[in-house]
Protein backbone atom coordinates (compact mmCIF):
# COMPACT_ATOMS: atom_id res chain seq x y z
CA UNK A 1 0.00 0.00 0.00
CA UNK A 2 2.59 2.64 0.96
CA UNK A 3 4.02 2.23 -3.03
CA UNK A 4 0.93 3.94 -3.97
CA UNK A 5 0.94 7.27 -1.20
CA UNK A 6 2.93 9.35 -3.65
CA UNK A 7 -0.11 8.65 -6.34
CA UNK A 8 -2.15 9.50 -3.60
CA UNK A 9 -0.71 12.43 -2.95
CA UNK A 10 -0.57 13.83 -6.44
CA UNK A 11 -3.97 12.94 -6.46
CA UNK A 12 -4.90 14.99 -3.27
CA UNK A 13 -2.64 17.81 -4.33
CA UNK A 14 -3.83 18.30 -7.71
CA UNK A 15 -7.83 18.14 -6.59
CA UNK A 16 -6.96 20.63 -3.54
CA UNK A 17 -5.67 22.78 -6.23
CA UNK A 18 -8.53 22.72 -8.73
CA UNK A 19 -10.63 23.50 -6.10
CA UNK A 20 -8.76 26.49 -5.04
CA UNK A 21 -8.47 27.82 -8.46
CA UNK A 22 -12.45 27.47 -9.02
CA UNK A 23 -12.97 28.99 -5.49
CA UNK A 24 -10.61 31.96 -6.48
CA UNK A 25 -11.92 32.52 -9.57
CA UNK A 26 -15.66 32.49 -8.09
CA UNK A 27 -14.31 35.38 -5.27
CA UNK A 28 -12.00 37.68 -7.07
CA UNK A 29 -13.25 37.28 -11.16
CA UNK A 30 -15.91 39.87 -12.17
CA UNK A 31 -19.37 39.38 -12.07
CA UNK A 32 -20.63 42.01 -14.82
CA UNK A 33 -23.06 40.28 -16.62
CA UNK A 34 -24.39 41.75 -19.71
CA UNK A 35 -26.25 40.75 -23.59
CA UNK A 36 -23.49 40.87 -25.39
CA UNK A 37 -21.15 39.53 -23.13
CA UNK A 38 -23.18 36.51 -22.95
CA UNK A 39 -23.35 35.98 -26.85
CA UNK A 40 -20.94 33.41 -28.99
CA UNK A 41 -17.46 35.48 -30.08
CA UNK A 42 -16.37 34.79 -33.99
CA UNK A 43 -13.49 36.47 -34.54
CA UNK A 44 -14.75 40.05 -33.52
CA UNK A 45 -17.82 39.58 -36.21
CA UNK A 46 -21.60 38.65 -35.62
CA UNK A 47 -22.60 35.11 -35.58
CA UNK A 48 -23.95 34.27 -39.42
CA UNK A 49 -25.58 31.15 -38.15
CA UNK A 50 -27.03 29.77 -34.93
CA UNK A 51 -23.93 27.82 -32.93
CA UNK A 52 -26.87 24.89 -32.10
CA UNK A 53 -27.47 24.27 -35.54
CA UNK A 54 -27.12 20.70 -36.58
CA UNK A 55 -23.80 19.49 -38.71
CA UNK A 56 -23.62 17.36 -41.43
CA UNK A 57 -22.38 13.44 -40.50
CA UNK A 58 -19.34 14.25 -42.92
CA UNK A 59 -17.67 16.22 -40.28
CA UNK A 60 -17.46 13.51 -37.94
CA UNK A 61 -16.87 11.16 -40.52
CA UNK A 62 -13.62 13.11 -41.21
CA UNK A 63 -12.70 13.35 -37.65
CA UNK A 64 -13.16 9.71 -37.27
CA UNK A 65 -10.30 9.48 -40.38
CA UNK A 66 -8.58 11.32 -38.84
CA UNK A 67 -8.12 10.24 -36.02
CA UNK A 68 -7.65 6.27 -37.56
CA UNK A 69 -4.32 7.82 -39.28
CA UNK A 70 -3.65 9.86 -36.61
CA UNK A 71 -3.41 7.00 -34.18
CA UNK A 72 -2.23 4.59 -36.39
CA UNK A 73 1.16 6.92 -37.30
CA UNK A 74 1.80 7.51 -33.05
CA UNK A 75 1.27 3.82 -32.82
CA UNK A 76 3.77 2.93 -36.13
CA UNK A 77 6.85 4.98 -35.32
CA UNK A 78 7.85 3.80 -32.18
CA UNK A 79 6.76 -0.14 -33.18
CA UNK A 80 9.37 0.21 -36.55
CA UNK A 81 11.71 1.80 -33.95
CA UNK A 82 12.37 -1.28 -31.65
CA UNK A 83 11.24 -3.68 -34.23
CA UNK A 84 14.28 -5.88 -34.01
CA UNK A 85 13.72 -5.76 -30.34
CA UNK A 86 10.04 -7.20 -30.14
CA UNK A 87 10.32 -10.20 -32.44
CA UNK A 88 7.27 -12.03 -33.53
CA UNK A 89 5.32 -11.31 -30.84
CA UNK A 90 5.60 -7.42 -31.72
CA UNK A 91 5.10 -7.64 -35.58
CA UNK A 92 1.84 -10.42 -34.60
CA UNK A 93 0.60 -7.79 -32.39
CA UNK A 94 0.63 -4.73 -34.64
CA UNK A 95 -0.82 -6.85 -37.56
CA UNK A 96 -4.00 -7.40 -35.20
CA UNK A 97 -3.80 -3.50 -34.08
CA UNK A 98 -3.37 -2.50 -38.05
CA UNK A 99 -6.27 -5.16 -38.99
CA UNK A 100 -8.60 -2.70 -36.39
CA UNK A 101 -7.73 0.31 -37.95
CA UNK A 102 -8.22 -1.17 -41.39
CA UNK A 103 -11.98 -2.52 -40.10
CA UNK A 104 -12.25 1.29 -39.18
CA UNK A 105 -11.33 2.76 -42.42
CA UNK A 106 -13.58 -0.14 -44.61
CA UNK A 107 -16.31 1.22 -42.60
CA UNK A 108 -16.12 4.63 -43.18
CA UNK A 109 -14.80 3.82 -46.52
CA UNK A 110 -18.67 2.20 -46.98
CA UNK A 111 -20.25 5.37 -45.32
CA UNK A 112 -19.31 7.12 -47.78
CA UNK A 113 -17.39 9.51 -45.91
CA UNK A 114 -14.09 9.42 -48.26
CA UNK A 115 -16.19 10.84 -51.08
CA UNK A 116 -16.19 14.74 -51.82
CA UNK A 117 -19.20 15.08 -53.23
Amino acid sequence: MSEYAGLGFFIALATAMVLLLLVLATVLGPRLRFAEKQEPFECGERPVVSPYQRFNVKFYLVAVSFIIFDVELVFLYPWAVVFKDIGWVGFVAMLIFIFALCVGLAYEWMKGGLDWN
